[in-house]
């Protein structure tokens, strides 16, 4: 079982395309996985304080705040479970809000450890702007909390709040450099 936002595609870093395949009025490929409806919490309003509390949200605008948690749906996931697997089609992205997850990579038939993410960061992030196979897996190791938004909740809530976009794209663009190796890991925020 995998969450809402199911699938990835990576690069090396911690940039996985984390995606909701809730798209239940398509028929998805065989290895895109669907949130299990017992793992998503009933929907509550979320605090924009939590928010504003990551990198990628600290300086957008109350109203941008709430549409984004408006979109966002909190998951829960077991140690062991599957988030999203490489070469899935990413659908969407999360941001861990409690718990721990590593994030994987197949390389030439092993299983390679890229990064253990746990509060505040985020994955998944690339599947929010395009349609490729997600890079790498990422599975919870303990007991953890997400809230995931899709894409096209997300490419909505950008067309009435560009200035998201204009806060992401300094992030985005961290994340390829660090990807293609030109700059150090200490510059890569989460």
């Amino acid at each position: 079982m995998t969450s809402p936002l199911h699938t990835s595609s990576w690069s090396g870093t911690v940039s996985a395309h984390a995606a909701m395949s809730c798209a239940t009025s398509m028929r998805k490929p065989d290895t895109e996985r669907s949130i299990d409806a017992a793992a998503t919490i009933p929907r509550v309003p979320m605090s924009t304080d939590f928010l504003r509390k990551f990198s990628w949200f600290e300086d957008l605008d109350q109203r941008s705040l709430e549409a984004i948690a408006n979109a966002a749906v909190e998951q829960r996931f077991e140690p062991g479970q599957e988030i999203m697997r490489q070469g899935d089609v990413g659908v969407g992205a999360f941001i861990i809000r409690s718990g721990k997850v590593e994030v994987l990579q197949d390389r030439d038939g092993k299983q390679v450890k890229l990064a253990t993410l746990g509060p505040g960061d985020v994955f998944g992030e690339m599947a929010l702007l395009d349609e490729f196979p997600r890079s790498a897996t990422v599975r919870a190791l303990e007991p953890t909390t997400a809230l995931g938004i899709q894409r096209w909740h997300f490419r909505g809530i950008l067309e009435s709040h560009p200035q998201i976009a204009l806060a992401l794209l300094p992030i985005l663009t961290r994340r390829i450099r660090h990807a293609e190796g030109t700059l150090p890991d200490a510059n890569v925020r989460h």
